[in-house]
């Protein structure tokens, strides 16, 4: 089985490094990494070469013009640039656990997608936090200094807490894998999501009516995010009324998806 990481990222190379930092010190590598730029300026261009020109497995950069916050769209342009047969979707500003690609390619099962979890990192320990501190000790000095809120998934027992359900709750993209052929069927993210949130639920609750179950890991497969302002929200409430209108839908595809870059790249729809 071969695991591609999409990661979206909008001019944020201070977080970018540590993230991609952090898939260079991982106990198994992904087959390829895509980042997924959302019209960033060159600066995340030229670190996204640095670190291709360093890494054990292909990575690529993939921009499209910037007009506004288009997170759907870019990831589905990113998903069109890879090859593996299985996605993982973390962000720009979560530095992956040691253990993240093992644990998710251990936690793949076909009929399912699943949802990982974060440890949240205090405005302070963000400025500097990275793969370097994901230690026991390192981590410990942070809580001490109340600097991590969902702790708990900062314990990795050797087998994780499985859970299986049809909920929306907690359902978040900077820690989420499927499979490709199922993100293929659901056209993947719709695109007439714009702006900040609600893209990633309605993408699960077409998986859900495609006969995707959710398959939540606890204790496993964590990745930690980095504390920042947050994004701007005026188009939540149109977006939260476009999920409304999926679950009320039934359907399992949206108009607008992955399939136009598909056909771009010539891979069958």
């Amino acid at each position: 089985m071969k695991i591609a990481v999409v990661v979206p990222t909008y001019n944020r190379p201070h977080f970018l490094r540590r993230c991609l930092e952090g898939y260079l010190h991982q106990r198994r590598f992904p087959d390829e990494l895509v980042v997924a730029d959302d019209g960033s300026g060159p600066e995340t261009g030229e670190l996204v070469a640095e670190i291709s020109a360093s890494a054990p497995f292909p990575v690529r950069h993939v921009w499209h013009e910037d007009r506004g916050f288009r997170a759907a769209a870019i990831r589905n342009r990113g998903v069109a640039a890879t090859e593996a047969d299985y996605l993982l979707f973390t962000d720009d500003d979560c530095v992956p656990a040691p253990r993240l690609i093992a644990d998710h390619r251990a936690a793949a099962e076909r009929g399912c997608f699943v949802q990982g979890h974060r440890v949240l990192v205090g405005p302070e320990a963000a400025a500097v936090f990275s793969y370097r501190d994901l230690t026991v000790v390192r981590l410990l000095l942070v809580a001490a200094r109340g600097d991590l809120d969902n702790g708990k998934h900062c314990l990795r027992l050797p087998f994780p807490a499985v859970r299986r359900s049809k909920s929306l709750s907690g359902v978040r993209s900077c820690n989420l894998a499927v499979w490709r052929d199922d993100f293929l069927a659901v056209n993947g993210f719709n695109e007439a999501f714009e702006g900040w949130g609600k893209e990633d639920s309605e993408l699960v609750v077409r998986l859900f009516h495609h006969g995707i179950q959710r398959k939540d890991v606890r204790f496993q497969a964590a990745v930690f995010h980095l504390h920042h302002p947050a994004f701007d929200r005026g188009r939540l409430e149109r977006n939260v009324r476009m999920l409304e209108e999926a679950q009320a839908s039934g359907a399992d595809r949206c108009e607008r998806g992955v399939d136009q870059y598909l056909r771009e790249v010539g891979e069958p729809r």
